[in-house]
């Protein structure tokens, strides 16, 4: 029996993808600070809502098109990145506008908002040293621990909501703002290694290429 061939099909999960669980995460933020701050009929808010959602749902359009083409996932990729540009512009202006303070990214706040979101792991792990977060022994009374990092991912996102529903607008903005940051940054890196991997691999036209020939010479017959 021939061994198994590469796919160049490869199922994919955009669920999985840090970029896509944070840009939620922002999407959620905006709809509750837009519906908490704006007033109803300001064109802002579906400038907003809309920014968040493209973010959010191109990362994912564009994961489940790069199955057929690396070109259109670069694409929307770098739709979403824009998107959330704009997002993050639309936070500052709020601040700005209102002498609202912006967080320095090096205040406790905004390392509170850092360490938190790095429970956001698709895969439940620990963002610091990669164990399981079931294994943390803080993990089953989490909800009563001072430190963000003993949260499980699902306790992390119900509590940046839970902060997007009560927190003054400084405070939710701000939240806003490192997110968009953290999101635009990974952003960041799967548009180099996209564009790595596409003059790496070539599209799809290479790929099938690659998978006939080593299906050919795994059966032994000619290239």
């Amino acid at each position: 029996m021939p061994p198994p061939t590469e796919r160049f099909l490869a199922p994919r999960d955009y669920r999985k993808l840090l970029s896509y669980r944070k840009a939620e995460i922002v999407f959620d933020i905006t709809n509750h600070f837009c519906d908490r701050f704006f007033t109803r009929g300001d064109r802002t808010i579906d400038q907003m809502i809309q920014a968040a959602r493209s973010g959010k749902q191109n990362i994912a359009e564009g994961s489940k098109a790069g199955l057929t083409s690396r070109e259109s996932e670069i694409r929307l990729t770098n739709v979403a990145r824009a998107s959330l540009e704009e997002l993050l512009i639309d936070f500052g202006d709020f601040l700005r506008l209102r002498d609202l303070a912006l967080w320095d990214k090096d205040s406790k706040q905004a390392r509170f908002v850092r360490d938190l979101s790095r429970q956001l792991q698709a895969d439940g792990r620990d963002a610091r040293n990669g164990s399981n977060a079931r294994k943390n022994p803080h993990s089953s009374h989490s909800s009563h621990s001072s430190h963000p990092s003993h949260r499980s991912p699902e306790q992390a996102r119900a509590l940046f909501i839970e902060f997007a529903k009560a927190k003054p607008p400084e405070a939710v903005a701000n939240i806003a703002i490192c997110l968009i940051h953290q999101a635009n940054y990974l952003l960041d890196q799967q548009l180099r290694r996209l564009e790595a991997d596409f003059l790496k691999k070539g599209g799809l036209r290479e790929a099938m290429t690659q998978a006939r020939l080593k299906s050919r010479a795994g059966r032994g017959g000619p290239p």
